[in-house]
């Protein structure tokens, strides 16, 4: 039995009427179009003061949006029954093999843990995005917080920027769910751009007045509204608002601007908004950020399965491998979880469409750094599984549940995966269910 911690008041004010209101009040009486949503994301992170005595340990997720084909990328078995067309080549471990897709990412085997034997729940693409993001299944009665929300509720702050960023988010960002909406990841696109929302529309002497002007109106509207300790509440709302602003002419925004980067270093991860979602996710972690989701769409190969999910590797595997040299390169590997994950797998068998369906009975995920043990492949699945039985997840071995991953993350990130917290309403719940890897964390 896993023993539990408990933390009745880690949640002392997340999601109570205090909270809601100061959140809420940047975007009343015309704050929004004044400081927008950075901003309102940075005053709400200046509500956790303090900053960490050591480098802080950070994730980044390569997200890959609509389920990646364990046979195309980290698990092939040409030749097999269902193997397709894809090859296989070696990787830097000796007797482990990576589809010919990877060519880059076989390289850093050596850096990694692969998990071959993951079996999940959830087939429906938003509800498995739900299950792998959060480690829990959907649940009408609470939404459950992202692994990158979780990190920054229990961390410092450490940084003037968003510490929950997600780049090229689609739809599927990751959420604060009942941590508090301060703790969704903010959304960007791609870095070539501007980072959106920080920049002043007129002139600063024009803007400063109009702040003052909304400060008077708000202020008094928000005292009205307690009922006890106003000048405390009154001061630490001006405390946000001043960090709002501050930020707005931070340094640490020039993290999201690739083009500072030698162009050397932003031909190795490619030249897409992936790589530079990359690139830009190993900056962001540099100045604080602790959280970083990176997302590659293309995988939902229902048709044409070969050639949709060889195009998606060939952005992923220069962008994912520059991210492992180039975090060693700035001494962050140690302190930085890489994650390589989609909602589910792809089926062993090729459809009439050319194409593979969803599956949850043995697919692939990937870590390196953080902690996580390197050159470790754990579990397996058989090239020629008899799939006309009861149980489709009868041939993988050494199974891997989605929670049993999550606790794994979560610990090697210097968190209890058995910690007790408070939802807004008073209901316990634990980060997550299950025990951590111990083989892939060097416990076992």
């Amino acid at each position: 039995m896993m023993n539990r911690s408990s933390l009745g008041d880690v949640l002392p004010h997340c999601g109570s009427p205090q909270h809601l209101s100061r959140r809420g009040l940047l975007r009343a009486a015309g704050g929004a179009a004044l400081l927008g949503p950075l901003s309102q994301a940075l005053a709400a992170a200046a509500e956790l003061p303090g900053s960490d005595p050591v480098r802080p340990k950070s994730v980044i997720l390569l997200w890959l949006d609509g389920g990646p084909s364990q046979l195309e990328t980290f698990d092939p078995h040409p030749g097999g029954r269902y193997g397709g067309d894809v090859k296989s080549i070696g990787t830097s471990l000796a007797g482990v093999e990576f589809a010919d897709t990877l060519p880059r990412l076989a390289e850093q085997m050596h850096q990694m843990a692969l998990i071959r034997s993951v079996v999940g729940k959830e087939g429906d693409h938003e509800r498995a995005v739900y299950h792998i993001k959060t480690g829990y299944r959907p649940d009408p009665t609470l939404t459950h917080p992202a692994v990158g929300a979780i990190l920054c509720h229990q961390s410092d702050r450490g940084a003037d920027i968003p510490r929950h960023v997600s780049i090229l988010p689609g739809a599927r960002a990751g959420r604060g769910g009942y941590l508090g909406a301060r703790f969704d990841a903010f959304k960007v696109y791609d870095p070539a751009g501007p980072v959106p929302d920080v920049s002043r529309q007129v002139e600063s002497a024009r803007y400063d007045r109009r702040v003052a002007d909304l400060l008077e109106v708000v202020e008094p509207r928000f005292g009205r509204r307690r009922l006890a300790d106003l000048e405390r509440q009154r001061t630490l709302h001006a405390a946000m608002t001043d960090a709002a602003l501050t930020m707005m002419t931070s340094d640490q925004l020039a993290a999201f601007d690739v083009t500072q980067e030698p162009q050397a270093v932003r031909d190795e991860f490619g030249d897409t908004p992936f790589g530079r979602g990359c690139l830009a996710a190993a900056r962001l972690v540099e100045v604080g950020v602790r959280c970083v989701e990176v997302t590659l769409g293309g995988w939902d190969s229902h048709i044409n399965n070969h050639s949709l999910q060889t195009a998606a590797c060939t952005t992923l595997d220069p962008a994912a491998a520059a991210l492992i040299n180039d975090l060693q390169r700035r001494d962050l590997l140690a302190t930085t979880l890489v994650v390589i994950a989609g909602e589910f797998g792809r089926t062993p068998q090729i459809n009439p469409a050319e194409g593979r369906d969803h599956w949850v009975h043995g697919f692939s995920v990937a870590m390196a750094g953080c902690g996580i043990r390197r050159g470790v492949v754990h579990g397996a699945t058989d090239p020629n599984p008899d799939l006309s039985g009861d149980d489709p997840a009868a041939g993988v071995s050494d199974p891997v549940t989605i929670p049993e991953i999550h606790a794994t993350m979560l610990k090697t990130l210097g968190l209890d995966p058995g910690l007790q917290v408070q939802t807004p309403i008073g209901r316990p719940m634990f980060l997550t269910e299950a025990e951590p890897l111990g083989r892939l964390i060097g416990e076992t």
